[in-house]
């Protein structure tokens, strides 16, 4: 059985067969091997018992020493409640399990980090919280994902100030710090500056928050950003606390509406949200404008014809050009922290990753090249690098 056709970077179609895909999946996409030799009786002794309890006793007696004899300061946590799995919704934490595995192999493929999923069958905030707080022992950091909006903000907000390790939610701050890095690329093939772009981000969620802050940080002064409700602006009906206090830091001209209103003379277009973008809007944005159509796996609005209008197109899949792809940050983002010995990831260290991601693209950059490919092996390192020293300066 076929499930989807995906088109090769070079055009050519690809046909991801179901059977192939359950197959490279059964049994799981992780396993665990000793890193010390265990060939014979006295490498268990070492090992295991009775060696080991010298190591115990040891950490017994200074706790720092954990970092030491252990993997924990090193162990990153892939914690979800599967409330908001991909674009497949509240699937539940057992049907998240195979994403949390995979973004473990992607922390140890892209950032050399050892990583264990954790699913919570558990949507109650406190409790999220007190299990973190009691498992702290076991991990170094932890990378927040595929939670639901609002509860993610307070979540990781709650996290932050209980934990004394790095904490994350990749689908907020991930995409935020690879749509700047790619905003940056495109700025700079289309020799334009970042800070007096008109943009425009579709949904309010994880992402479309985060972006919107990262972007207000980075020096973008006209940021409108929509829900399904329409423009936020001050005052709106049906904003939550986070959209309210975001509205009223966005949208300077303080337009109100819908996305006909937002888009025209608008020169950047975000979409995260399932929303569909109407291809005549596009003819309304600004003379060469960027178009970021990032929802996956259907984009707000198809890449050939945003293309018609916008000289630069940038998705969140991988069969067309400047995918953009989260494993362009995390893995250096929390190599960077745990290699600093960071306890917090800040908004300079996120701004410091976007700016190491454009650094490594403008060796090449073109307009369908405003981001480098996540398999090029300088990016983990040069945002790990680029993080560890953001966090030194602080």
């Amino acid at each position: 059985m076929t499930i989807v056709p995906e088109r090769t970077a070079g055009g050519a179609d690809l046909e991801l067969q179901l059977d192939e895909i359950l197959t490279a999946h059964h049994g799981g996409k992780l396993n665990i091997a000793p890193s010390v030799p265990l060939g014979g009786a006295r490498d268990l002794s070492i090992a295991y018992s009775p060696g080991v309890a010298e190591v115990s006793r040891v950490i017994a007696d200074d706790a720092a020493l954990t970092k030491r004899y252990t993997w924990s300061d090193r162990l990153v946590a892939v914690v979800s409640d599967g409330t908001a799995v991909l674009g497949l919704g509240n699937i539940g934490p057992r049907a998240a399990l195979p994403v949390m595995e995979g973004k473990a192999a992607l922390f140890k493929a892209f950032g050399g980090l050892n990583s264990i999923p954790l699913v919570l069958d558990t949507t109650d905030v406190d409790e999220i919280v007190e299990t973190l707080v009691r498992l702290r022992p076991s991990f170094g950091a932890v990378n927040l994902e595929d939670i639901s909006a609002p509860r993610c903000f307070e979540l990781e907000r709650r996290l932050v100030e209980a934990l004394d390790c790095p904490v994350m939610h990749d689908d907020q701050h991930g995409t935020a710090i690879v749509v700047l890095a790619a905003l940056r690329g495109a700025c700079a093939v289309q020799q334009r500056r970042l800070a007096p772009l008109k943009v425009v981000i579709t949904g309010a969620g994880a992402a479309g928050v985060a972006c919107a802050e990262i972007l207000l940080a980075a020096g973008v002064t006209d940021i409108t950003v929509l829900d399904s409700k329409g423009i936020l602006v001050p005052g709106r009906p049906g904003m939550n606390d986070v959209k309210a206090e975001l509205a009223a830091r966005t949208n300077p001209r303080r337009l109100s509406g819908d996305v006909d209103t937002a888009l025209a003379g608008a020169d950047v277009f975000i979409g995260l949200s399932c929303a569909t973008l109407p291809e005549e809007l596009l003819a309304t944005m600004a003379p060469e404008p960027m178009v970021f159509a990032l929802s996956n796996p259907d984009p707000e609005v198809h890449p050939e014809i945003a293309a018609r209008y916008a000289p630069i197109v940038a998705t969140g899949r991988s069969d067309f050009p400047n995918q953009i792809n989260n494993v362009l940050a995390f893995p250096g983002v929390f190599r960077g922290a745990l290699d600093a010995g960071a306890t917090r990831i800040t908004e300079r260290m996120k701004l410091a990753a976007a700016d190491a991601i454009f650094a490594v693209a403008s060796d090449d950059l073109a307009a369908d090249r405003i981001v480098p490919s996540p398999f090029d092996p300088r990016v983990a390192a040069t945002v790990a690098d680029a993080v560890a020293r953001a966090a030194g300066e602080q």
